[in-house]
Formats: C-alpha cells, sequence, structure tokens
C-alpha cells in the first residue's frame, strides 16, 4: 500500500473551522416580520428579567450582561439594535479620531451601542460630546465595558447608559478603537451587529435576532400570565390554590 499524496496527507491535518467561522463571525441581517421601531417599543414594555427566562427555555443562558455594569438611569427601559464595537488600551494617537469619525457615522436609528473595552481600567470610551452626536442620529442607547465622563451632561441628555466605571480620563493615548460592527464578546454574552439589546434597572440582556420575535411573544405572555398571578396573590388565595392553577413564585 503506497502512502497518500502530500497534498492530501496536508488536508487530513488542516483543522476543520468552516462551521465554527461561520458561527462566530456571521453577522445576522434578516429583517424582522414588523417595523423595527415597533419590535423595540413592545420589547421596552416587558422586562429583562422576563426575556431571560424566555431565552433560558431556548437553552440559552448566558445572554445577560455582568452585573458590574450599572444603569446611569435604571428608571428607564430601553431597547435597541446591537452597534459593536471593539477598542483596547494602546498609546497610538494618530488615526484614532479619524476612525471614531467614520464609526459614528455608521451609527444609525434604533442603534444601541456595545462596546467591548479588552478589560480597560484608566480610560472613558463615552462622554458629552458622543451622546449629544448619537442622540441625533436616533441611536437608543450604549452599553460600555468600560469607563464613561461628562455624567451630567449624559443625564441631562436622557440617554440611556450602561457602564462599569467613571472617571475624567479621555481615552486619547490611552486605548485604540480597533473596529466596529463585527461580533464581540462581553463576559459570558457573545453579541452580533443586529441582535436585539434590551436593558432596565436589573441589567441588559442580548436577544439573537433570529429569535427576537418569538422572544418577544412569549415574553409578552409571560407578562401577561404573571399579572394573574398578582391578582390572585392579591385576592388572598393560599399558595396550594395559586400553584392548582398553573402560578409560581
Amino acid at each position: 500500500m503506497t502512502d497518500a499524496p502530500p497534498r492530501l496527507q496536508k488536508e487530513a491535518m488542516m483543522m476543520k473551522l468552516d462551521a465554527l467561522i461561520a458561527a462566530r463571525e456571521a453577522i445576522p441581517d434578516a429583517p424582522f416580520p414588523m417595523p423595527v421601531a415597533e419590535l423595540l417599543r413592545r420589547y421596552e414594555q416587558t422586562q429583562a428579567a422576563v426575556v431571560c427566562d424566555v431565552l433560558r427555555e431556548h437553552c440559552l443562558l448566558d445572554q445577560a450582561f455582568p452585573g458590574r455594569l450599572q444603569a446611569l438611569r435604571p428608571e428607564k427601559t430601553v431597547a435597541g439594535i446591537a452597534f459593536t464595537v471593539k477598542s483596547a488600551p494602546n498609546t497610538r494617537i494618530s488615526g484614532e479620531l479619524t476612525f471614531r469619525g467614520q464609526m459614528l457615522d455608521a451609527m444609525g436609528e434604533h442603534a444601541f451601542v456595545v462596546w467591548d473595552t479588552s478589560g480597560d481600567e484608566r480610560a472613558t470610551l463615552w462622554g458629552g460630546v458622543m451622546t449629544a452626536t448619537v442622540k441625533g442620529k436616533g441611536v437608543r442607547g450604549a452599553l460600555v465595558d468600560g469607563g464613561i465622563r461628562d455624567t451630567a451632561q449624559i443625564v441631562a441628555a436622557d440617554f440611556p447608559v450602561y457602564y462599569r466605571y467613571r472617571s475624567p480620563n479621555g481615552s486619547l493615548s490611552r486605548c485604540l478603537i480597533t473596529h466596529y460592527q463585527l461580533p464581540v464578546q462581553i463576559g459570558d454574552v457573545f453579541v452580533r451587529p443586529g441582535d436585539v439589546i434590551l436593558a432596565d434597572a436589573d441589567g441588559a440582556v442580548c436577544v439573537p435576532r433570529e429569535l427576537a420575535v418569538a422572544v418577544l411573544e412569549r415574553a409578552e405572555a409571560v407578562i401577561a400570565n404573571e399579572k394573574k398571578i398578582f391578582s390572585w396573590v392579591a385576592e388572598g388565595q393560599t399558595i396550594e390554590q395559586i400553584t392548582a392553577q398553573g402560578g409560581y413564585f
């Protein structure tokens, strides 16, 4: 028996990565069966906790962003379409402002900025001018796994931001934006451009785009059922009576 030709030997040794690349780098762009504004309005009538419970029914247990991210305006509930940004600590300055401008130009109405800072602990990636700029473009909110500043200006603009820390430090010479509108990961949450982001006082959650409508409809049904449970509790029904009717605690 002769040995396999060198070409076939090489092919046998190569890693088969096509499926992994498709799963980790594909960007979903299928249209929703309803206007985006309606989809997001209905999501904003739900709750992040309920949406997480529904995602669990789809065996998705890692869709909630880390608890280290706090809401600047916890009384607000906001939903949007993920616009992803990736940066990393870097001392380089040249070209950063140009690339940042291109990134801002690419943001559109209904976007929800999701910013992976590669664990940066020194710079601020979001501030007052950024807020004013994107709000004028119809961007709905920002989740920054890093620092913000100009807090008073952001609050005055009534713009929802989730962040890790505050600092007066700017970003120039401390970090560099490397790319945007490619998949990123924050904590255990893998986010693709086009996914749905929902954030409220409990935190933020990412809903895969292909499940967005099914998750929304199920979340609306759960909330309607929970209203019944609250009414049974208010009536003074016992735990046994409530559970017998399908209620839960």
